[in-house]
């Protein structure tokens, strides 16, 4: 583990796993949060940890005395690597490095986007430590079900045959690398053919007009999770980011709940 340095949203630690090195912000429990949960958020697919959700909970966190803790994956942020070079195994694992080695005690996951595959993905490997699960446009399965599955013949060719699509994005101005390797390693990962064991509670909020991530994919994690303690907060005008103060505010506030707070 390497000392602090210079990073957008402020001083990073790295952690190092082989050859690359994982950047994260960790902020311990003060006496107020002493016996709560920590919370640590996944963030997206191409997204880093300083967006507005992850500093929002940074925040939120800071005044109730909780532990937080936020990380950028390899090829994300400040982290090192090519984002062309990762998997979604190789996220996975991201995760339960700074799961194992940043937190103590029990987490709550909260996870955006591709970060909500993430958290499933951590919360099977770690069931002992995690307390909660809160998704944001959660999407398990992206790569299959709203990547490869909706690609037409000629995507699907150039990703097989070039190794990479360089597809545009309105979240960037540079394009997404999408790679061979990204839709068939992500294939030992899929979740959603079948249960999903885990026996915590679990709030899924998803923007109904979200264009990237369908509102029903939150139905069908509630559907296959084996916890019966499901509630699922469905934003009639949201999108797919839900970062406006009313998103933001609400995500606050389900945390709440789920601390006791």
């Amino acid at each position: 583990m390497t000392g602090p340095a210079a990073a957008s949203g402020g001083a990073h630690h790295s952690l190092t796993r082989g050859p690359a090195t994982i950047a994260y912000h960790h902020t311990p429990a003060g006496a107020a949060g002493a016996g709560k949960p920590g919370v640590m958020f996944l963030g997206g697919f191409m997204s880093d940890m300083s967006g507005s959700k992850a500093l929002t909970l940074e925040a939120w966190a800071a005044e109730r005395g909780v532990a937080f803790t936020r990380f950028d994956y390899q090829g994300h942020g400040v982290s090192s690597g090519r984002f062309k070079d990762g998997t979604i195994g190789l996220w996975a694992d991201d995760a339960l490095a700074v799961l194992d080695e940043v937190t103590s005690g029990p987490q709550i996951l909260v996870g955006s986007s591709m970060g909500g595959w993430m958290m499933l993905l951590t919360a099977l490997r770690r069931p002992e430590r995690v307390a909660a699960l809160v998704g944001i446009a959660a999407a398990p399965d992206f790569t299959e079900d709203l990547m490869w599955d909706v690609f037409d013949e000629e995507t699907r060719r150039l990703i097989l045959e070039e190794g990479v699509w360089n597809r545009p994005t309105q979240y960037s101005p540079d394009p997404q690398p999408l790679t061979r390797a990204l839709i068939e390693e992500g294939r030992d990962h899929l979740l959603l053919r079948g249960p999903i064991p885990f026996a915590g509670p679990v709030r899924l909020l998803h923007g109904m007009e979200d264009p990237d991530v369908p509102w029903r994919v939150s139905l069908r994690i509630a559907d296959a999770l084996t916890t019966q303690d499901v509630r699922i907060a469905l934003i009639k005008d949201g999108d797919h980011r839900l970062s406006r103060d009313q998103d933001l505010a609400l995500l606050c506030r389900t945390l709440d709940e789920l601390l006791g707070v």
